[in-house]
């Protein structure tokens, strides 16, 4: 008898822990969103370096053309601005100058048919000439990449005759992210799959609904942004469109159990540009000046207040550069047990 109350009792503990062994085995799905150009495919590269799976040489060798594309357009986005902002550029340099404004998106496309020796020299001259240096404090009030002056400045190794891209060229390349991209890592004996879908507001309405019941959302937003117009039109700010995008997904019936994670990303620029913008241009009730503290806490409070389920959701959020591997490792490691922890719960293990 004692034997057999002993098997009794022990009946519901086991069942609890094959749950829960259940709970673990089970993949992990985290959604990667964002608004356009908030880094979020950076932070989707840089789980493939924590895989310890990176990229391969030949993977590398892929992204030349990225890079190559992505120089000129640079470039030539800074001459067109000098022209239509009527700032000077020298004499010596109008040859140059003409020679990038020349380059249409066709030969964007096909951008190894006019990647030569003289390009690169030409970009690399202009980058020095104080008239682009003018357009480029300007960036602000037109559409260039982060990643441009990261290119300017290593144009001499990129313009090398062997050149092959590293890891930070690849996390730094930009290509407009369409569908869902996929790729996971492993935490803890567990299989975290995380995707990636199309920022812009073209490619939203294709995934929310698709994504029920997902572990996790890690939502990336732009902090330096507040000043800069959206790539969809001249007159959205980014800020404002990450925002309203936000508020979106954490209040979204598809996301009523899901926790959701704020990487509020491009510190490393935010911490250079508030030392001499405004965020008060935006926001007209902001009282920190120009304080770095100060103007984080209070456009994390702009997100965190969005969340209208207050007594059951939470808004975990991190400071995040996302071309920092050491820092998305570190930011990673400090989410690891809140994501874990959620998908117990979500399968009914405490």
């Amino acid at each position: 008898m004692l034997c057999g109350g002993s098997n009794e009792r022990e009946k519901p503990i086991e069942a609890e822990m094959a749950k829960k062994n259940q709970a673990i085995r089970r993949d992990i799905k985290i959604l990667l969103l964002g608004a356009g150009e908030s880094g979020k495919s950076t932070v989707f590269k840089q789980l493939r370096i924590m895989n310890k799976l990176g990229f391969s040489l030949e993977e590398r060798s892929g992204y030349r053309e990225i890079v190559f594309s992505n120089v000129v357009k640079a470039m030539k986005t800074l001459v067109t601005a000098c022209i239509s902002m009527e700032i000077a550029i020298d004499d010596d340099c109008c040859p140059c100058a003409d020679r990038i404004n020349s380059v249409n998106n066709e030969a964007l496309g096909n951008i190894m048919e006019v990647w030569n020796e003289q390009m690169v020299s030409d970009i690399a001259l202009l980058w020095r000439n104080a008239g682009i240096q003018k357009a480029f404090e300007r960036r602000n009030e037109f559409q260039l990449e982060d990643s441009a002056p990261y290119y300017f400045n290593e144009i001499e190794r990129i313009g090398s005759e062997n050149y092959i891209p590293n890891e930070q060229d690849v996390l730094r390349t930009r290509v407009k992210t369409t569908g869902i991209a996929e790729t996971f890592i492993k935490m803890n004996g567990q299989v975290l799959k995380f995707f990636d879908v199309g920022g812009q507001r073209n490619e939203r309405k294709k995934w929310i609904h698709c994504f029920e019941g997902v572990t996790a959302v890690i939502f990336v937003a732009s902090i330096s942004e507040f000043d800069q117009k959206c790539y969809e039109d001249d007159h959205t700010n980014r800020m404002m469109e990450a925002l309203l995008l936000f508020d979106e997904i954490c209040n979204s019936r598809w996301f009523c159990e899901t926790s959701v994670i704020l990487f509020l990303n491009k510190v490393d620029l935010f911490r250079d540009k508030i030392k001499t913008h405004d965020l008060r241009l935006l926001f007209k009730d902001y009282q920190g000046g120009n304080n770095f503290e100060s103007a984080v806490d209070y456009i994390k409070d702009q997100f965190v207040n969005k969340n209208r389920r207050k007594d059951s959701k939470q808004i975990f959020s991190h400071l995040t550069c996302a071309t920092d591997t050491n820092q998305i490792q570190r930011v990673f490691d400090s989410i690891k047990d809140i994501i874990l922890q959620r998908n117990l719960l979500s399968n009914g293990v405490s």
